[in-house]
């Protein structure tokens, strides 16, 4: 973990709060209707080293978080179950959609060409066991269904290095945080740090799909197992 002031703080798991650190800005200006984005994209950089292998795991096609990766670790991956992942032009095209024509003209080449992309499902991961030093996934396992999160969950585990880590977002009630530990138990991981499941009341939430939704942050890593 790099060594910042707010190191110990940055490692509790917890709901994201409006008072948190936030970026309207990464790589371009994030969509307006990215409600937890700005504080999650703000708080998983913390974990990332300029010597880290690193995945972002379900990373979408137009989101910059990959591309940030790129630039600022020694070797980025970025997988998604979508095919346009592979595809240059596709990606450019889902940034114009999201953000705008200019923002996707004017996004630097090596971008793409430093960022290794696969399509895949995350509960059958293309990658060797213990290669990545941090794996991100931001804001999806709230979409998976149970069987497919717990398999993605030891997919994480396995091509994670000894110490590396999990840093994960996703929304509440669709995922509970307070079943974290249960499945921490069965998928050979851990929570890395001090986990909160209370819901403070200055927790960030938005109703723009319906039912209130609330973000929650986790640092997790793999256990590790007593030889004896």
């Amino acid at each position: 973990m790099m060594d910042t002031p707010n190191q110990n703080e940055a490692l509790v798991s917890r709901y994201v709060r409006r008072n948190d650190p936030k970026t309207d800005t990464l790589v371009f200006p994030l969509h307006p209707a990215w409600w937890s984005r700005p504080y999650e994209y703000e708080w998983a950089r913390q974990f990332a080293q300029q010597d880290d292998v690193v995945l972002d795991a379900a990373c979408g096609i137009s989101h910059p978080f990959k591309f940030w990766l790129a630039e600022h670790c020694r070797e980025a991956h970025a997988c998604d179950w979508d095919e346009r992942i592979l595809s240059e032009e596709a990606i450019r095209q889902d940034i114009a959609s999201d953000f705008g024509e200019d923002a996707a003209r004017h996004l630097p080449e090596h971008y793409l060409t430093r960022l290794q992309r696969a399509q895949a499902n995350l509960a059958q991961l293309p990658y060797a066991s213990g290669k990545f030093d941090r794996i991100f996934c931001i804001s999806v396992l709230e979409h998976l269904d149970t069987g497919t999160m717990l398999r993605a969950f030891r997919e994480f585990a396995r091509v994670m290095k000894p110490d590396g880590q999990l840093i994960a977002t996703f929304d509440v009630p669709e995922m509970r945080p307070d079943l974290l530990e249960t499945i921490m138990a069965v998928t050979g991981l851990t929570i890395d740090g001090k986990l909160v499941v209370e819901e403070p009341d200055d927790a960030i939430w938005s109703d723009m799909y319906g039912t209130p939704i609330r973000c929650f942050r986790a640092v997790i890593r793999k256990r590790i197992v007593d030889p004896r």
